[in-house]
């Protein structure tokens, strides 16, 4: 038996009926149970064993299990600009360990704050026009640790959440254990309605994302932010998958529209567009110091080594200033669309850089990633439940700047004969 909870999009599955005692030495049996289920499913999960080329990206080296070696092509990396191999980023970083050695040396309360946190806290205060900074080891970090702070911690808090939050969120606020509501994914008007279930007096916080990770739209929040001041909220804005690759500096979606002001908190990352490691707040200075005060997922956590910092410092300014990366990232992505409808390949339209191609079938979306990668050294995962509902298992594709067009015609040939030899349906122009 199988008992759901939902929240918002994203479902949590318990099995009952099949206990075990440890003590009776049966676990080990249970969790094989519990893989072949997966595998049975078509959605178990194997890591492919690459190893990036330092200026070579998307280029990397696969290792196979019977010792071989292979060339790969990259299709899905969320180093979207591919500043993970950026020149000035790598060289930051050696400088860094040259002068610091490789780790923090602690907690950051704990002889593990060093000047390159202090500067970098700096710089993302500046990219996204706030008081203050504070980062944390992860983006996951940043949200769960921050959200379960607020909620927890400001007394009768309701937290209103969207619908397609990530995990991170989901679970910070699960922590918290502040009131929560779910409103309608990218909907103002059910928002006001959510909020207008609530007294005045209640404090509040919008919890949303700009660019959403899996179907790749876009939050209006422009309109959200109206409907939170029109109720007095807080707005907490994810901006991962924006930073870096959205707004004239690269501060998101938010600084494309002018709209960084209005929100509370924006929270972004640095493992992804910035490449390197790590997650961080921006506010004011009193927020992002009682996070830093009271947020255990802060104050016992190993501090970032300084040669991160250093690498995001130097990523971070590279990106306020050129807007290359960007530019040819854009046509890169309308290139990959382009070639896709022009084979009738399905793929979700949105208006960011992610393409999601829809397969449908958890079975043949590994079936497909396997085949690409093994033989045609192109390697993009499957994505399957829970990551995203049954039914609307893809590949979710991520072109970069630095991917040529010979990269993208390939990739666009070989979905092409696959999706004929798994008789799947095509798109009409």
């Amino acid at each position: 038996m199988t008992n759901v909870t939902r929240l918002g999009n994203k479902v949590e599955t318990s099995e009952t009926g099949e206990q075990f005692s440890a003590a009776a030495g049966n676990h080990e049996d249970f969790f094989r149970r519990k893989l072949d289920d997966l595998h049975d499913e078509g959605r178990y999960r194997v890591f492919a064993d690459l190893e990036r080329n330092a200026g070579q990206f998307p280029k990397a080296l696969r290792y196979r299990e019977d010792g071989t070696t292979q060339e790969v092509t990259v299709w899905c990396s969320n180093d979207y600009l591919g500043m993970g191999q950026n020149e000035s980023v790598m060289a930051a970083m050696h400088n860094a360990i040259d002068k610091c050695g490789t780790g923090a040396g602690g907690t950051r309360n704990i002889s593990g704050t060093n000047h390159y946190h202090v500067l970098l806290e700096k710089e993302l205060a500046d990219l996204h026009g706030k008081e203050s900074a504070l980062i944390f080891t992860s983006g996951y970090i940043s949200n769960w640790a921050t959200l379960g702070t607020l909620g927890a911690n400001i007394d009768g808090l309701a937290i209103f959440s969207d619908a397609s939050n990530h995990a991170s969120m989901i679970e910070g606020i699960r922590h918290s254990r502040a009131q929560k509501h779910i409103w309608k994914h990218n909907d103002p008007e059910d928002l006001d309605r959510a909020l207008s279930q609530y007294d005045p007096d209640v404090p509040k916080l919008v919890a949303f994302e700009s660019v959403y990770s899996m179907d790749g739209d876009i939050a209006p929040i422009a309109e959200i932010c109206d409907v939170a001041d029109k109720h007095k909220a807080m707005t907490y804005l994810d901006e991962v998958h924006a930073v870096g690759l959205y707004g004239p500096r690269g501060g998101g979606i938010a600084e494309r529209e002018g709209l960084m002001d209005r929100l509370t908190v924006i929270e972004g990352t640095l493992g992804k567009a910035f490449g390197v490691m790590g997650g961080y707040i921006t506010g004011s200075t009193a927020l992002c110091d009682y996070v830093r005060s009271y947020s255990s997922g802060f104050i016992f956590t190993t501090a970032l080594p300084p040669a991160i910092a250093a690498g995001a410092i130097a990523s971070i300014s590279h990106l306020k200033q050129s807007d290359e990366e960007r530019r040819r990232h854009k046509e890169n992505v309308a290139r990959v669309r382009a070639g896709l409808d022009a084979k009738g390949i399905p793929h979700m339209t949105n208006p960011s850089h992610i393409v999601p191609v829809m397969v449908g079938d958890a079975a043949k979306c590994k079936w497909i990633s396997d085949l690409l990668l093994e033989n045609c050294g192109i390697y993009v995962q499957p994505i399957n439940y829970p990551t995203v509902p049954r039914k609307t298992e893809r590949l979710r594709i991520t072109p970069s700047p630095l991917h040529s067009p010979e990269d993208i015609d390939k990739l666009v040939s070989a979905l092409c004969d696959l999706w004929s030899q798994c008789a799947l349906a095509r798109s009409v122009a």
